[in-house]
């Protein structure tokens, strides 16, 4: 079995990518996204962290999350949001995923891949760059035409916040480098 390292620095801001089991496509439901709200809501109680960038697309999601100072544990908080959306969720959203023998005898269920991506964020301009690949993802992905049409995303917090206008990335797209967001 392999042993994954991750790169920890205390009470710094990371990026995270969580995928689906199998890329099914249920986070953007009503219950999928009201328990993850309410997930997120319940750790943050116990571990708390800033979420500074937010996009929910309906197999993935990526995020960027600042630590306080002196915590680095972002594993637990991302074990603990997937356990309570699974335990609250499941059944409601009753997907017909196949679970593979591995997932049995570890008793996982059929909501969440294993792992997580996450990438440390290193200054403003690496800062800005992730914000900009969460932003744009829905366009990316065909689930929309411009970053503003899409519902579930703290990009129509940034306009208000004046970080991005209102027509960010209608007439072009921004300049993601390559390395954001394949880390």
């Amino acid at each position: 079995m392999p042993n994954y390292r991750r790169l920890t620095q205390a009470g710094s801001t990371y990026f995270f990518t969580q995928v689906t089991y199998q890329r099914r496509p249920w986070l953007c439901s009503d219950i999928a996204r009201e328990t993850l709200r309410t997930a997120i809501a319940q750790v943050r109680k116990t571990y708390p962290f800033s979420i500074e960038a937010f996009v929910l697309l309906p197999d993935h999601f990526h995020c960027l999350w600042t630590l306080p100072d002196g915590d680095s544990n972002y594993s637990t908080r991302l074990r603990l949001i997937k356990t309570f959306v699974t335990k609250h969720s499941a059944n409601q959203l009753a997907l017909d995923a196949q679970l593979t023998a591995s997932r049995q005898k570890r008793n996982e269920g059929n909501l969440w891949q294993r792992r997580f991506w996450e990438h440390l964020i290193r200054d403003e301009v690496d800062f800005a760059r992730h914000c900009d690949y969460i932003h744009y993802n829905p366009v990316k992905h065909g689930f929309c035409q411009t970053p503003n049409q899409w519902r579930f995303s703290s990009f129509h917090r940034f306009v208000v916040e004046g970080v991005y206008s209102e027509d960010w990335g209608v007439d072009e797209m921004p300049n993601i480098s390559n390395g954001v967001g394949y880390e």
